[in-house]
């Protein structure tokens, strides 16, 4: 199976290990599960002259914009309550960058909590990041999905049918 490790599955790695392999190997989360939608819909109304949904190879980040000579790139989030995962995945795309060579420095953004966190891949994250593929690759490579370990996302998961039905 040829996949490329992407800044969601980063995401994922960070908060469910069994998500990593479901959607690695084509089991999506319910599109119309209510925390999606409403993530999709803060997403497409949220900081509206940004340009949006900057496509690379291993995903997509969600605003792009320069500030003089620097490339900052943002990812949108609905809350705070994921900002581990948010700030990995948003790791993994500078470094994604750097290696294309660009730099660039990150920012989570929150609009419903007026939040904004600036991030700057430093070799300490860079190290993480890597090692985090790594562990993807090798969940993703294993022929079933882990067993479903009950963790503190999982009340509101868009997988709860899935692993728990």
């Amino acid at each position: 199976m040829d996949f490329y490790v992407t800044g969601t599955l980063i995401w994922y790695y960070y908060i469910c290990k069994r998500q990593v392999w479901l959607l690695a190997h084509g089991l999506e989360p319910d599109q119309e599960d209510e925390n999606i939608r409403i993530g999709r819909l803060i997403g497409e109304t949220s900081y509206e002259r940004e340009r949006k949904e900057v496509d690379i190879t291993t995903g997509k980040f969600d605003v792009m914009r320069r500030e003089g000579e620097n490339l900052v790139v943002g990812e949108i989030k609905k809350s705070s309550r994921f900002v581990e995962s948010a700030e990995k995945q948003l790791l993994f795309y500078l470094w994604q960058l750097k290696e294309m060579g660009i730099e660039a420095r990150g920012e989570l953004l929150i609009p419903e909590e007026r939040k904004k966190i600036e991030f700057i891949l430093d070799e300490e994250n860079e190290k993480e990041i890597k090692n985090a593929v790594k562990q993807i690759e090798k969940i993703i490579a294993n022929p079933l999905p882990p067993p479903p370990e009950k963790n503190k996302y999982c009340r509101k998961c868009a997988y709860t049918e899935f692993c728990w039905a």
